[in-house]
């Protein structure tokens, strides 16, 4: 007589346990400095902006760090956190952008073509790497969108020595330009993958935000 075994059915964890978790930590900080940045992207205080943007980038870094030297995290804590950072970074790198393209743009409707094309070309980005990951040679396929931030803050350290005119074209432009290699079949090395990077990256960090500090005050 063949006996059933009766199935036990194991109950998922809860959702807000996942908080707890440092890496998710560092990715809703990351998400505080996206909302920072959107905020003051519609007030016009830019400057403010910028360091909401690189802050966003320094936490996006630390929390692939801090999960890779992190020893006990469960699969489910490394699929959860890899879930959360792709809808926070469809935020902090298509939304916010936008966001403050349009702003800058004095919210004039013409630009919400370049607003939706970043958007889009992000949002295309984060499923195919969803879908494909890394490449055979362990590197991305496409701009990664951090850079587009990380570009953005420093050309943006020029807003005061160019003409308006002038200075919005270039900027828009380069946004433009950075879009388009975010889907393109170019081959990046995985920056935020090595420490020194990271470290790097921090102290690109401080000082921008220095800087902005500087000019706001």
């Amino acid at each position: 007589m063949t006996s059933i075994l009766p199935v036990v059915s194991v109950k998922p964890p809860s959702i807000i346990s996942f908080v707890k978790d440092l890496p998710n930590v560092c990715s809703l900080a990351g998400l505080a400095c996206t909302l920072a940045s959107i905020y003051f992207s519609i007030l016009g205080v830019y400057h403010a902006a910028m360091i909401g943007m690189i802050w966003a980038v320094a936490f996006d870094w630390a929390d692939g760090l801090v999960a890779r030297r992190m020893k006990g995290r469960t699969g489910d804590d490394r699929v959860f956190g890899g879930q959360l950072d792709l809808v926070i970074d469809i935020v902090s790198y298509g939304v916010a952008p936008a966001i403050f393209v349009l702003s800058f743009a004095q919210f004039n409707p013409i630009f919400l073509l370049l607003a939706f094309f970043m958007l889009s070309t992000a949002v295309i980005r984060l499923s195919y790497f969803s879908t494909f990951g890394l490449s055979e040679s362990s590197k991305y396929t496409g701009l990664a969108l951090d850079n587009n931030n990380i570009v953005i803050v420093f050309v943006f350290l020029f807003e005061s020595v160019l003409s308006p005119y002038l200075f919005q074209n270039i900027l828009f432009f380069l946004i433009f330009m950075l879009s388009v290699l975010n889907v393109s079949q170019i081959q990046t090395p995985k920056l935020s993958g090595r420490v020194m990077n990271v470290y790097l990256l921090a102290s690109y960090t401080l000082m921008i935000t220095g800087i902005y500090i500087w000019k706001l005050v």
